[in-house]
C-alpha cells in the first residue's frame, strides 16, 4: 500500500468513527477511595486488565462525544492505567477529585463542569456510570440510550449481601436477565434501587447542579420526577458492585474478576 491509499483508508476509518458517533457524552465516576474493600477497586483485574481500563472501553463503545472520568488525586497507579486509552482517544478528559472523601456528588460536580469546559453543542445527553458494577455490559448501556425520556435510569434489587452464597444460588443470573418496566415508577420504585448506569437529559443534569451535595447524587432528585419524565431498565445484575472484601471474594470465585490482584 502506498502512502497516499494509507492515508484514505486512515480518513475513512476516521470518518466512520466520526458518523457513529451519538449525541451523549460520558462521566465515569472513579474516584471511590475504596475504604471499606481496603484496596483501590478502580485497579482490581477483569479480563486481564484494570477495571477502569475495562469500564472505560465499554462507555467507549457507545461511541460518545465526550468521555469524562473522574479520578482521585495522588493515585499515579489508576493515572497510570487509563493513560493509553487516553492518549489514544482525544475526546477522554481526565479530571482530578482532590475532596473524594466528601462522597459522590462532587465528583459527578466536576464532571459536568468538565463537560460545560468542552462547551459541544451536539450534546443534548449525558451516561453516567461508575465501575464496580462487574456485570454491567454493553447491551445494558444500548438500552439506556435508547430510552427517550429526560432520565432513563437502571433499577436492580440493592440486596447488600448478595455474596453471601446461601442468597444466591448459581442459576440466579439466569432468572436476572435484563427487562424493560412498562411502568418504572409505579412498580420498580417500591423495592428497587433506581439509580446508575442512567442516561439524563444534559441541560436537566445542569440545572440539578447546584443541588448535588455531599453523597447523594442524583437519586433523590430522580425520585422528585413525575413518571412522564423517566423510563426506568430493570437489570438485577447491576446490583453486584464490589465494596467488601467479601464481595471481591465472591466475584472472583464467580469468575466475574480475576484473582491476580
Amino acid at each position: 500500500m502506498n502512502i497516499d491509499e494509507s492515508t484514505l483508508v486512515d480518513a475513512n476509518i476516521q470518518q466512520k468513527s466520526h458518523a457513529q458517533q451519538q449525541d451523549h457524552a460520558i462521566i465515569i465516576l472513579a474516584s471511590g477511595l475504596s475504604s471499606r474493600l481496603g484496596k483501590a477497586k478502580q485497579l482490581l483485574c477483569k479480563d486481564g486488565e484494570p477495571l477502569i481500563s475495562h469500564m472505560l472501553k465499554l462507555a467507549l463503545s457507545t461511541y460518545p462525544q465526550e468521555s469524562i472520568l473522574v479520578i482521585p488525586k495522588e493515585k499515579p497507579l489508576i493515572a497510570n492505567a487509563i493513560e493509553p486509552l487516553a492518549t489514544q482517544h482525544p475526546m477522554i478528559h481526565t479530571v482530578i477529585n482532590p475532596t473524594a472523601e466528601t462522597g459522590m456528588a462532587q465528583s459527578l460536580r466536576l464532571g459536568i463542569d468538565a463537560l460545560t469546559d468542552v462547551n459541544n453543542r451536539l450534546l443534548n445527553r449525558v451516561l453516567i456510570i461508575g465501575i464496580d458494577q462487574v456485570l454491567l455490559d454493553k447491551q445494558h448501556l444500548i438500552a439506556l440510550l435508547a430510552g427517550k425520556q429526560a432520565v432513563v435510569a437502571s433499577s436492580y434489587s440493592g440486596d447488600n449481601d448478595w455474596q453471601r452464597s446461601d442468597k444466591l444460588p448459581r442459576d440466579k443470573l439466569l432468572r436476572d436477565k435484563m427487562a424493560l418496566d412498562k411502568t418504572p415508577l409505579a412498580e420498580s420504585s417500591k423495592k428497587n434501587i433506581i439509580g446508575m448506569p442512567l442516561v439524563i437529559n444534559y441541560e436537566l443534569l445542569k440545572q440539578w447542579q447546584s443541588e448535588l451535595v455531599g453523597d447523594k447524587g442524583l437519586r433523590h432528585l430522580i425520585r422528585g420526577l413525575s413518571p412522564n419524565q423517566i423510563q426506568v431498565i430493570i437489570n438485577h445484575q447491576l446490583n453486584y458492585d464490589i465494596d467488601t472484601p467479601e464481595q471481591l471474594a465472591y466475584a472472583q470465585q464467580q469468575g466475574w474478576l480475576d484473582k491476580s490482584y
